[in-house]
């Protein structure tokens, strides 16, 4: 009778311990749902891609799924979300929209639960060849840079995250040494400052940074009493990435393949180069051209993609003086690495390959800044901007 009743025992134990361990089990699934967020991939649509897809992310593993496509649009290749994120906006690098025969940004709701998007509408661009969109910090405007023919725009939107025509459009002048990719401006990005006050716009044909003070009522642009920052001959200013502390930035340089490390005056919007570093091996790379750079969260590191060598290229940043220290190039997991992000914790880096059609993740090491490819990846017609939704 004794036996009887201790395996009685012993089996109710183990029914309990295994209900524990279900529950344990659903719990840890649960919050790593919870933690889950949205990724919004831009593509281009050459590929059999149709617009704007959607994946989910785990920051706790660096797991990526891909979920599909949430958005069908035409070349929707850069992106930007308000800090609500009930918005998401969309450069379309057409030369055809409407009367203008130049480029389009369309507006989208996203609806929260699913992630899809809606078409609001869309508006001209004002320009041949849009290649980057950014927010001001409000949400009301956004800037776009339109890169055929040297243009920079604001557009105003409303109450219910509809575009408006542009508010202001300033035509960029200048050209470079390089005839085959400087016979004319070409404006490559826009972005404000923290404070809203200042936008600073690198243009590949010019070899300049230009900077424009920005009216957040007016929605206007007007160039700043020093009117750029001026780049090596050649160097093709892309893209630029503002350090947390608002005190340094860093403007990756398309045709020459360098990083500048510039300080940054946010009272007079002016610009001091610090230091210059190539994101290449010794000896350079052949063909090989950079397209973005993101600042680690932390503001510890910074990072910069070389497409033909086909890598990221790894710095240290110097918490006194924001100078760089070259970490050596990472594999970038696949062929032509044009954008890529940061997730918000900064655990995780995930590179969208243009060229190999696929968004891959890679661990960021937190004390040393180095990166380490992980297992994740998942495929997608011709990625090219990624952006986080917490």
């Amino acid at each position: 009778m004794t036996s009887t009743r201790t395996a009685s025992k012993q089996t109710l134990s183990l029914m309990a311990m295994a209900v524990l361990a279900s529950l344990l089990s659903q719990t840890s699934q649960t919050s790593q749902a919870a933690d889950a967020m949205r990724v919004y991939i831009g593509a281009y649509t050459q590929n059999g891609g149709r617009g704007i897809n959607q994946a989910s992310f785990d920051p706790n593993t660096g797991e990526l799924k891909l979920l599909g496509l949430v958005g069908e649009a035409k070349n929707p290749s850069f992106l930007a979300l308000p800090a609500n994120d009930e918005f998401l906006y969309s450069v379309n690098e057409i030369g055809d929209y409407s009367a203008t025969r130049g480029g389009m940004l369309s507006a989208f709701a996203v609806d929260a639960e699913s992630g899809k998007l809606s078409l609001l509408n869309h508006e001209s661009t004002e320009g041949t060849g849009p290649c980057f969109v950014s927010l001001d910090k409000e949400g009301k405007h956004a800037l776009v840079a339109n890169y055929g023919n040297g243009t920079v725009a604001v557009l105003p939107i409303d109450a219910v995250g509809k575009l408006q025509p542009a508010s202001s459009v300033m035509q960029q002048e200048g050209s470079g040494p390089n005839t085959a990719r400087q016979e004319g401006p070409h404006a490559h990005s826009i972005k404000l400052d923290a404070a809203n006050r200042f936008a600073l716009a690198c243009d590949l044909g010019a070899d300049k940074v230009f900077v424009y003070r920005f009216d957040p009522t007016k929605g206007t642009l007007t160039p700043n009493e020093t009117p750029w920052f001026q780049t090596a001959p050649g160097a093709g200013p892309r893209h630029l990435a503002f350090h947390p502390n608002g005190k340094w930035v860093y403007v990756v340089n398309e045709l020459d393949c360098t990083l500048v490390a510039a300080a940054y005056d946010a009272e007079q919007g002016v610009l001091k180069a610090l230091q210059t570093e190539t994101t290449l091996p010794p000896g350079g790379v052949e063909g090989n051209t950079c397209a973005e750079v993101v600042v680690h969260p932390s503001g510890k590191f910074v990072y910069a993609s070389n497409r033909g060598h086909d890598s990221i290229a790894m710095f240290a940043i110097d918490a006194t003086t924001g100078k760089l220290t070259p970490l050596g190039q990472h594999p970038a997991g696949g062929k032509t690495p044009r954008n890529f992000n940061i997730d918000p914790s900064g655990k995780f880096l995930l590179a969208a390959l243009q060229g190999s059609n696929r968004v891959v993740v890679h661990a960021i090491d937190q004390a040393t800044g180095k990166l380490t490819q992980t297992d994740h990846a998942i495929e997608t017609p011709m990625p090219v901007c990624i952006k986080f939704v917490p």
